[in-house]
């Protein structure tokens, strides 16, 4: 906590700069290389695997883009599903809950402006409530259980309060597998769940 206090109000050129490297001051991309630096920043060494960025800690970390009222602009990526898998998977032993167990969330300035002059904002640690733990879980059970009766292609980023499920890939032609309606295999765009920007920006303005 430390560390990434100590990032408040420093802009990502800066921090690039402390880190001995350089971004395109241009570039618009902000999620990517915002991450990676306030990862290398923080010494996060997770990667992507099934665990949080920082396992010792059990601590995952979302860098999160905000507007000037510091409301979240975008979804926010938790972690990709195994299709095939999910309907045998319970809540309380998911990768989406592991994620979602403890996270420091690193705001961003979304702003229209080069990535460089971008600044961070406070960090926060974030811990679900019992009323959200319900609320994630009921979600996850309604889109995991869906997904185990086939209905795959009917889910939309419309389907619950708080997570949702995207596609998910490098581009249009990612293909993975998924129960199909009568039981059988059926290739379809990988999948991500992501938690609403509703959602996130509610628990950034209560912390």
């Amino acid at each position: 906590m430390v560390r990434a206090q100590a990032l408040l109000g420093h802009t990502l050129g800066e921090v690039a700069a402390a880190l001995g490297g350089r971004i395109d001051g241009e570039s618009r991309s902000l999620k990517g290389r915002a991450g990676d630096l306030v990862e290398r920043a923080l010494g996060a060494s997770a990667g992507s695997a099934a665990e949080p960025d920082f396992p010792a800690l059990g601590i995952e970390l979302k860098t999160i883009p905000v507007d000037e009222r510091g409301s979240v602009s975008e979804s926010t990526f938790v972690c990709t599903l195994q299709l095939a898998r999910i309907a045998d998977e319970r809540w309380a032993d998911s990768w989406v809950r592991r994620k979602l167990s403890c996270v420091l969330w690193v705001p961003v300035d979304a702003a229209p402006r080069p990535l460089t002059e971008r600044r961070i904002g406070r960090a926060r640690l974030w811990r679900p409530s019992p009323d959200e733990e319900v609320a994630l879980k009921q979600d996850y059970d309604e889109l995991a259980g869906r997904i185990g009766l086939g209905e795959i292609a009917d889910l939309t980023a419309h389907t619950g309060r708080c997570l949702q499920i995207r596609p998910k890939g490098p581009d249009g032609s990612a293909r993975t597998t998924a129960l199909g309606p009568a039981g059988e295999l059926v290739e379809v765009m990988p999948r991500g769940f992501y938690l609403r920007s509703s959602f996130t920006s509610a628990l950034l303005q209560h912390a």
